[in-house]
């Protein structure tokens, strides 16, 4: 397993402040000495449509030039454009679904092999099949294109921030639903704490179903802040034969916040487990 750290907290997503360019971030995260960067595909960083072929490149060659990697890459859901995949509004989802794809290339690009997936939120006025319904439809959509630039997509619940893909069953059946050998799931623990649950148990229903995970305790703090059970989530994964990344997602829904010393504790936190 190695560790991955969440661009949000040295972005302008959800929350403006702290901002910082990304060859910043790139290369404070490996000076920590984290293995790789999760992009989150929003300005000022890496919202697709912003970036000509030269920015591109130039970003490649930041990565290339500090040895690290880029685990896994994710659009901005909400606000602005919305990228509601299960928005009653037709032009919505279908500006999500390309916005989706877009990213893909993007991980095509940078040499991430995992997209996540936010399965979207159910409007009022809105039934849960419909909105199941179209949620499933864009992920196949997504999925398939991924497949063809052998891009893995992730499913994640995100029980406190929507309501439509809350729990660990959920997540199974938008999976199984979809059918697609590229499509596996993700957690937050951030979110396992909404619910109550254990995040262990995640990762034991999950199994080999799992491909990439976010670590945050209780109000984003780092991993170690004395919540989650971190040491029984890293057995749990050891003995389901996980290898993926371990991203940090944290810090980023408040504004005072030191994002160089939160990457750093919790960098020093999961290597003293590992």
């Amino acid at each position: 397993m190695k560790l991955s750290f969440n661009t949000w907290v040295y972005s302008g997503f959800p929350v403006w402040v702290p901002s910082y360019p990304l060859e910043d971030v790139i290369k404070r995260l490996a000076r920590i000495g984290y293995d790789a960067i999760e992009i989150g595909a929003a300005a000022p960083h890496a919202f697709p449509d912003y970036l000509s072929p030269q920015r591109r490149q130039e970003i490649r060659h930041v990565l290339d030039g500090e040895g690290i990697a880029v685990s896994s890459m994710l659009p901005a859901p909400g606000g602005g454009a919305g990228y509601n995949v299960a928005s009653p509004d037709a032009p919505e989802r279908s500006a999500a679904i390309e916005m989706y794809k877009k990213v893909t290339d993007l991980c095509s690009e940078w040499g991430a092999p995992t997209l996540l997936y936010v399965a979207g939120w159910q409007v009022f006025g809105t039934g849960r099949p419909q909105a199941l319904d179209w949620t499933t439809a864009a992920l196949a959509e997504i999925a398939d294109y991924a497949a063809a630039a052998g891009i893995s997509v992730a499913v994640e619940p995100t029980s406190a921030d929507s309501n439509l893909i809350d729990s660990c069953d959920d997540v199974i059946a938008l999976m199984d639903a979809v059918n697609r050998p590229n499509v596996g799931a993700m957690f937050d623990t951030y979110h396992t704490l909404y619910r109550n649950e254990v995040p262990s148990d995640y990762v034991y229903r999950l199994g080999k179903r799992l491909r990439h995970i976010h670590l945050a305790d209780a109000n984003r703090e780092p991993p170690g802040s004395g919540v989650v059970d971190y040491v029984s989530l890293i057995q749990s994964l050891r003995d389901v034969g996980y290898e993926g990344y371990l991203t940090m997602e944290i810090g980023f829904n408040r504004r005072n916040v030191e994002p160089d010393d939160m990457a750093r504790r919790a960098y020093a936190y999961l290597r003293s487990i590992l």
